[in-house]
């Protein structure tokens, strides 16, 4: 079952072996860079952000645009929700799982590692899964094609600098990135539907 779930046939070493081939000292600084900014440790500081960015905007709504209100502040409890249930849910499936990370699982001349080198917990990768909580919890906000081609492309290049850096397989990242994205799927469902529950009818 694992050569097909997570070794995909083989296809999972050969993928990393190919992004994580790549490197210079300008990649090298930008893959520290853009994983570090997807650290869980930073939750805090994006909470007070996301706060701050909504006072503005609900500050500017007319009282009559009560959903406005309503969209950012489902979105603050989803992001709040979402994240001690993905940190929970990362906390647990790492020790349980327990799979070797790049450095441990193959010959340590073929990994290039940057930063830190750690060999355990491997599955899944706590990065991603952060950086797909963010961009899928604030994707109803971002209404310009632009502002969720960003999004898209932050997720995708903190899944890359897992692996580029050596710390992550493919399969790592991927698995962060469904896990934390069908949390924020079910959390937000929750959340709205509490939030219907508890809105008068008729106030739009």
């Amino acid at each position: 079952m694992k050569w097909y779930l997570y070794d995909w046939g083989g296809l999972n070493v050969w993928l990393f072996h190919r992004i994580n081939d790549i490197h210079s000292d300008i990649l090298d600084k930008a893959m520290l860079a853009v994983t570090a900014a997807a650290s869980h440790k930073l939750f805090l500081l994006y909470l007070i952000l996301l706060c701050l960015v909504a006072i503005g905007v609900i500050a500017k709504t007319a009282k009559e645009k009560t959903y406005v209100k309503s969209l950012w502040i489902s979105t603050i409890a989803v992001f709040c929700i979402a994240y001690f249930l993905d940190s929970a849910f990362v906390g647990i499936l790492k020790p349980l799982m327990d799979f070797p990370r790049p450095p441990l699982a193959l010959s340590i001349e073929t990994v290039h590692i940057i930063g830190q080198a750690e060999y355990h917990h491997s599955l899944p990768s706590g990065h991603s899964s952060f950086a797909m909580l963010m961009v899928a919890t604030i994707w109803p906000l971002l209404l310009a094609p632009w502002q969720k081609y960003i999004a898209i492309s932050f997720v995708i290049l903190v899944g890359f600098s897992r692996i580029n850096l050596g710390a992550h397989f493919p399969a790592d990242v991927m698995a962060g990135w469904v896990s934390s994205l069908l949390i924020v799927l079910f959390v937000r469902l929750s959340v709205h539907k509490i939030f219907a529950a508890i809105t008068p009818k008729g106030i739009e």
